[in-house]
């Protein structure tokens, strides 16, 4: 019986070491950006949130040994393709794709994160948890979904969504710098998990 449960508890250790993922590099794309302003409201433009949220992220990552990089570093555009282009350049890298959420149902708030493939489910459990770790939000869960960037990357990838521009009170927490920098931390604490 020992024996057993000795070989069972190997083949749980194999097991995890097969499904690791050794990565170094964690390529971080800001939405939209130039013309392409995302959800909006009055002044607050997702494609601001966005960006601001994505270099806090590329500080605490750089600070924790990542490389990284990023598919825009101001207000510009990028297409989808243009940002796949950038992203599948790369090996032994995850992709993370930085977003805040719109709807006219002004009572909608949470934070979200999208996958696409099974090893990006494990990414999302990992980044969903640390952001949700940091940030006392309401929890709208990790999910599966088809949009283009984490459809057609070959990486490990993620897209968060980083609350609603839309609600009032969601919106107000994320024009502070504090919130932004949490949901940043959180986003870098799940890479760092997914990693071990």
């Amino acid at each position: 019986m020992k024996s057993l449960t000795t070989l069972f508890l190997i083949s749980l250790a194999l097991t995890a070491i097969s499904n690791a993922y050794d990565f170094r590099t964690v390529i971080i794309d800001p939405g939209h950006g130039g013309h392409d302003k995302g959800g909006q409201w009055g002044r607050v433009y997702e494609k601001h949130l966005a960006l601001d949220t994505s270099i806090r992220l590329e500080s605490h990552l750089k600070k924790m040994g990542y490389n990284t990089v990023l598919t825009r570093r101001s207000d510009y555009f990028v297409s989808l393709p243009g940002r796949m282009t950038i992203a599948n350049k790369y090996s032994k890298a995850i992709y993370i794709s930085i977003h805040y959420n719109y709807t006219w149902k002004k009572e909608v708030s949470g934070i979200e994160t999208f996958y696409h493939g099974s090893q990006s489910k494990a990414l999302a459990n990992d980044v969903h948890r640390g952001v949700m770790n940091r940030v006392k939000v309401v929890d709208r869960g990790v999910k599966y979904a088809r949009y283009y960037v984490i459809r057609n990357c070959n990486l490990p990838s993620v897209l968060v969504e980083g609350g609603f521009v839309s609600n009032t009170n969601e919106r107000s927490r994320m024009k502070t710098a504090w919130f932004r920098d949490a949901i940043a931390r959180g986003i870098a604490d799940g890479v760092q998990n997914f990693r071990r």
